[in-house]
């Protein structure tokens, strides 16, 4: 069977891809439904994408690479698309855009923008062998059984990266990559829950507070920190969970970025009879945890400005040393991937591989926590669609 473009993975960056990739496109994938991970997003609504993204927002080796796609089809092009079907949506926070009802919705509009294309899906579909003549791809298939072979003009690999695998994430794109000697940036998982040695917030899990959270790097994120059984959890975490190496510190400011000393100093003259631990903004849980290693008795009358002084810094500027992460089990992302040097920005086709693609989280661009990835997703996806709905057929 000949087609013109053959699509691997049926998420994000694949059916979008389908969609302005032009007639005689073909898209599999091993999955029983498409978009899975598109499903699970956002506590099933799917954070679509955001309001503020641009390249700023991306870590790579080569910040600039994702700036061509990203500004050829932006944030308000798939909002657009996303009015145009119809689908209500809200922002929550942060520039995060959310589905009101359903991350099925997107999927349904992903699905009827490849239908209206022309493109085929082909689901519980295993890829085998993949060769290359210089000018077509021979691909073979085992569909539900049935071993088919495929012949096409354009491979797009937009099979993600390692995260989440029991959502079907393989590593695939990376092994494809080796086969047709495309160098891959070290990966891991990023976006991902932080991990101790012992288990010293065993006690406070599920507390979740605000918090500004900062890698050894400098680069922080205001967002909420939750406390876990194993580690260190929620936004802010995550965020800075991509910025974070092996063996470093994080420092995390329990006061959120406002004066907690010159707070305490007020309250001191207007509420002196409080006890001090009562007037900490955290909630009742972690000023427990907290009153196990600093001294907060006492009422708040009885503390100098030194006492003060020392306290404030220990809470905002609290040092965690994790020994991990969750790892890909848990992780939204994976950093890394097909290095961006071996790839064209304006189409994601491989330099001296004609006809070959990668787009998607296989690729090393890596979006904050917020709609960023899906984001990237949708802009790689276009850039390598458009690419080859202008070459056209053959």
């Amino acid at each position: 069977m000949q087609v013109n473009t053959l699509i691997l993975g049926a998420g994000a960056a694949g059916l979008y891809c389908a969609a302005h990739a032009g007639p005689g496109t073909l898209v599999v994938d091993h999955a029983k439904a498409p978009g899975e991970k598109i499903r699970i997003s956002g506590g099933g609504r799917c954070n679509f994408t955001n309001l503020y993204a641009g390249p700023d927002n991306f870590l790579s080796a080569n910040p600039h690479f994702c700036k061509s796609a990203l500004a050829r089809h932006t944030q308000w092009d798939f909002i657009d698309l996303v009015d145009r079907h119809g689908i209500p949506w809200h922002e929550k926070t942060l520039g995060q855009l959310f589905c009101d009802t359903s991350a099925k919705d997107i999927i349904a509009m992903l699905m009827a923008e490849m239908r209206a294309a022309g493109a085929d899906l082909w689901l519980r579909t295993e890829v085998g062998e993949i060769t290359h003549d210089g000018a077509r791809f021979d691909v073979t298939l085992d569909r539900d059984g049935e071993r088919r072979r495929i012949t096409a003009r354009h491979l797009v690999v937009a099979t993600g990266g390692k995260s989440i695998p029991k959502m079907g994430a393989t590593g695939r794109a990376y092994d494809i990559a080796a086969q047709f000697d495309v160098p891959v940036a070290e990966t891991r998982a990023g976006l991902v829950p932080f991990t101790f040695s012992e288990t010293p917030f065993a006690g406070l899990s599920g507390v979740s507070t605000p918090v500004r959270a900062r890698a050894a790097d400098g680069t922080g994120f205001d967002e909420a920190l939750l406390f876990t059984h194993r580690g260190l959890s929620g936004p802010a975490m995550l965020q800075v969970s991509n910025y974070w190496q092996p063996g470093e510190a994080l420092t995390v400011d329990l006061a959120a970025g406002t004066d907690l000393y010159e707070r305490l100093r007020a309250a001191r003259a207007t509420e002196g009879r409080k006890r001090l631990a009562s007037l900490l903004p955290l909630p009742a849980r972690l000023v427990e945890h907290l009153g196990d290693q600093h001294d907060l008795s006492g009422n708040i009358a009885d503390w100098s400005d030194a006492r003060l002084r020392a306290l404030c810094d220990a809470l905002t500027g609290w040092q965690v040393r994790p020994t991990g992460t969750e790892g890909y089990r848990t992780a939204e992302v994976t950093l890394g991937g097909i290095d961006t040097g071996a790839l064209s920005s304006k189409t994601m086709q491989v330099k001296g591989v004609p006809g070959l693609h990668f787009i998607g989280e296989a690729v090393d661009v890596t979006g904050w926590l917020g709609g960023y990835n899906f984001q990237w997703a949708w802009s790689s996806a276009h850039a390598a669609g458009r690419a080859i709905a202008a070459v056209g057929g053959s």
